[in-house]
């Protein structure tokens, strides 16, 4: 897949060839939903818990007498049907994460760049520092790629200088080309990667 290698001002500088494993490949919907189903009940915490009837605070002791009394029959104020009771299977202390296949990660990754790619919202821009690690800076270089646009911002190395001047930006969110997320990849906007990470992206799923 050729595509061109803009400059930080948005000015076409050449062209350069990228993995059609990666970048053009078949687009499959069912890994992209799997991948970012995966990453949401990964995140989550799991704490959510509610007293059982065995568990709420409360007297042993039988409200009325069995019978004679006109009213239906009760034998504890923690029943999940009386106020203050307990909660009849409410929710408990769980790990709701779990492992998906590395090549489904993989495939998963590939569809998503490739749909953004045939949609036209994936742009390779030739490397670049941010040696003052300032927002302002990061914000003028990116200016004429972006369009101040919500964008996906996928880097070659974890430049730490980048990643202090991209961290306030708002509409702006980061990825290493290793540890790329299908929800931020899916849900960010337009990817603008650098043209060595897009390299060594297609490099590496090459090897796999």
């Amino acid at each position: 897949m050729d595509t061109k290698v803009l400059s930080t001002e948005g000015k076409e500088v050449r062209s350069i060839q990228l993995s059609d494993a990666v970048f053009a490949r078949e687009i499959s919907e069912g890994v992209i939903y799997h991948a970012i189903r995966n990453e949401l009940a990964n995140s989550r915490i799991g704490t959510a818990s509610a007293k059982t009837r065995g568990e709420v605070i409360g007297t042993r002791r039988k409200p009325w007498k069995q019978k004679g009394t006109g009213r239906a029959r009760a034998g504890t104020k923690m029943s999940p049907v009386w106020v203050g009771g307990g909660v009849a299977f409410g929710p408990r202390p769980r790990d709701y994460s779990y492992r998906l296949p590395k090549k489904q990660k993989r495939a998963a990754f590939a569809s998503i760049l490739s749909m953004k790619a045939s949609e036209g919202l994936l742009k390779v821009v030739e490397d670049f520092q941010v040696e003052s690690g300032k927002t302002r800076d990061l914000v003028g270089l990116l200016k004429g790629v972006t369009g101040g646009a919500r964008t996906v911002l996928v880097l070659k190395d974890d430049d730490v200088m980048v990643k202090r001047a991209a961290r306030n930006i708002p509409w702006l969110s980061f990825l290493t080309y290793n540890r790329l997320r299908a929800h931020d990849l899916f849900y960010g906007g337009q990817v603008v990667m650098m043209e060595s990470a897009a390299t060594q992206l297609g490099e590496l799923y090459d090897r796999k």
